[in-house]
């Protein structure tokens, strides 16, 4: 018989430093999830991608374009870390290495993040290759160093405050990438978005992270571990977490409970996270909203999850951890719903399209100007059904167009330039006088743009109020399994309403970060709860596996669907993961979890 008064007293209250601590490494390592992950990197990985390849590149003979591939990369650091995670948690119990693997996969993650600067250095067509393996070093840097770092959580304080230290962390994790992410947008903005400026905020996330994280390694102790076992090689240390683990696996009744959730969290984790990880390429490519407008959506979502977790700490408090979780996970369904309906609002004025031609009545002939915002133009575009030759294209109406070859690199890239009236390069504007040349000419030209990604308006002369926009321009809706959707809510509502693409990214930012404070902090308390302390990292290492084997099904589910049909059938079929897992939370008995991690607490400590 287990005497369940002494498990209780096992449970040791907070060290309010060692908490802080602990919290000190969310407010580090964010700094990668908002700066670079979300908000900054995608985009430069979209454009680096746009010059060296075009919308999409072909692997292994199958056209993919830049956000099929960035999910592909998540995909595949998280699948490293998935196959790894439960035989490190189980020798991390055994032995007193849990700050010590922390440490090692920090320097990983932080690392190659600061190296993700370098890109620049190499050839155009390289570049984007070096962000994304970089990329991929730093997530498994992230998602290991994780494992470990959940695995402290249940060492942290009693039961009854997993929900406030969880909750904390989260809260740090939020205003810490916040603050440097304001930072960031400040310096961009001050430089007009130089390219240096980008490379200093991806080396300064790298050094954020590593730097709060050395007040996690001196202000967190190692837990303790009873009955230490000896240093093992690596084989013996293989076949001792290789016996471990089936071990494990054959307690499914024993921790019935535990294993349904961490089914539920295999699901709903999936899908949230998936949203976080692919949410900015997504408004790039798919929105075509501006970095800027990316960067300000990241910073709100910070500045909103931080005291919504609070709140949210709150609320599980009144109605208890399950209800509080549950209540978040239906928002994140009703919230990829709503996603599926944003879309740019049709242009109602000339000064809105990207290129423009303007008649000039002193000269008698067009002057054409170009938005600041549209991208260099890039190699050979790539469609399904058809090819559109950008580069042919620009050679062939670059008379009509002001661009030139760019010539930094052996690679030929077609890019717009500054001129002014006269034809003269210059940083004020984006125009070229068309004098002597034919008013069909430009018509012929406006033609050409039905396959591009661009669009074009003329005002004045003989050609007034002609216009196009080429099928792949955002605001282009009809050709997709669900543009049903966003085409309906852009009339009904967007266009009525006046909500730029821009707000509604907004918007959809606030209400993640609502969302975001309350699922994940609670996620990871409700877990900790329901662990036995004694066999917390192996325990924390499946709640890594399932975690991590999520994050490979979610970006994968979302690159087969974007490949397959687009990119709002892959948001679709995330809303339906967490779907999934909402509805089996209903089966998870809180309660008889707790009894269940303090009766094999009191095994393993010799209580019973």
């Amino acid at each position: 018989m287990i005497d369940m008064s002494e498990t209780v007293e096992l449970d040791r209250a907070s060290d309010p430093k060692a908490v802080r601590g602990y919290a000190f490494y969310d407010w580090g390592k964010s700094a990668f999830e908002t700066s670079v992950t979300t908000a900054i990197l995608p985009f430069w990985f979209a454009l680096l991608f746009l010059e060296a390849n075009g919308l999409t590149t072909t692997v292994l003979s199958k056209s993919m374009s830049s956000d099929a591939i960035w999910s592909f990369s998540v995909s595949g650091a998280a699948l490293l870390v998935a196959l790894v995670s439960p035989s490190l948690g189980v020798i991390a119990d055994r032995r007193a290495i849990k700050m010590w693997w922390l440490k090692i996969l920090t320097y990983v993650g932080a690392g190659s993040t600061f190296l993700l600067f370098a890109a620049p250095l190499l050839p155009v067509s390289t570049q984007w290759v070096w962000l994304m393996v970089m990329f991929i070093l730093a997530n498994i840097g992230l998602n290991g160093a994780g494992v470990f770092y959940n695995a402290l959580l249940p060492h942290m304080g009693k039961d009854d405050e997993m929900d406030r230290i969880s909750n904390l962390a989260f809260a740090y994790g939020y205003l810490g990438g916040g603050l440097l992410l304001v930072i960031h947008i400040v310096i961009l903005m001050i430089t007009d978005y130089a390219e240096w400026a980008t490379q200093l905020a991806m080396a300064t996330s790298g050094i954020w992270w590593y730097g709060f994280a050395l007040l996690t390694f001196n202000w967190v102790p190692e837990p303790p571990i009873e009955n230490e076992m000896e240093s093992l090689g690596v084989k013996e240390s293989a076949s001792l977490a290789i016996r471990e683990i089936k071990k494990t696996i054959g307690e499914v009744d024993k921790f019935r409970t535990l294993f349904i959730y961490m089914l539920a969290y295999f699901f709903f984790i999936d899908g949230i996270n998936t949203v976080t990880a692919l949410g900015g390429i997504f408004g790039t490519t798919v929105l075509g909203i501006t970095g800027l407008d990316l960067m300000v959506t990241i910073l709100a979502i910070q500045f909103v999850a931080a005291p919504s977790a609070i709140g949210f700490t709150k609320l599980s408090e009144r109605i208890g951890t399950k209800q509080a979780l549950t209540a978040s996970l239906v928002g994140w369904v009703v919230l990829c719903f709503a996603a599926l309906s944003f879309a740019p609002l049709q242009f109602e004025s000339h000064e809105e399209y990207q290129i423009r031609y303007d008649w000039n009545d002193a000269s008698s002939s067009y002057n054409v100007q170009v938005d600041e915002n549209i991208p260099e133009l890039a190699q050979k575009l790539k469609y399904q059904d058809d090819e559109f030759d950008e580069q042919g294209w620009a050679t062939t109406w670059s008379h009509v167009l002001p661009i030139e070859i760019d010539d930094r690199s052996d690679t030929k890239r077609w890019m717009f330039v500054e001129r002014d009236a006269e034809g003269e390069k210059t940083e004020e504007t984006h125009i070229l006088s068309l004098s002597g040349i034919d008013s069909g000419e430009i018509e012929s030209f406006i033609a050409t743009l039905d396959n591009s990604r661009f669009s074009v308006s003329i005002s004045g002369g003989s050609l007034d109020a002609a216009s196009n926009i080429g099928v792949d321009h955002p605001t282009n809706l009809g050709d997709g399994k669900l543009d049903w959707v966003p085409q309906t809510a852009r009339d009904k509502v967007w266009e009525p309403l006046g909500l730029s693409v821009g707000f509604q990214f907004l918007l959809l930012g606030c209400a993640m970060g609502t969302l975001l404070g309350g699922s994940q902090g609670l996620a990871r308390s409700l877990f900790g709860q329901m662990v036995p302390e004694t066999r917390s990292a192996e325990f924390f290492g499946f709640f890594g596996f399932f975690g991590k084997v999520a994050a490979l099904i979610g970006p994968l589910l979302y690159g087969l669907m974007t490949v397959v049909f687009d990119s709002r059938v892959g948001i679709l079929s995330i809303s339906v993961l967490i779907l999934i897992g909402t509805l089996l939370m209903r089966k998870v008995d809180v309660e008889q979890g707790r009894k269940d991690a303090a009766a094999e607490d009191a095994r393993n400590r010799g209580l019973a």
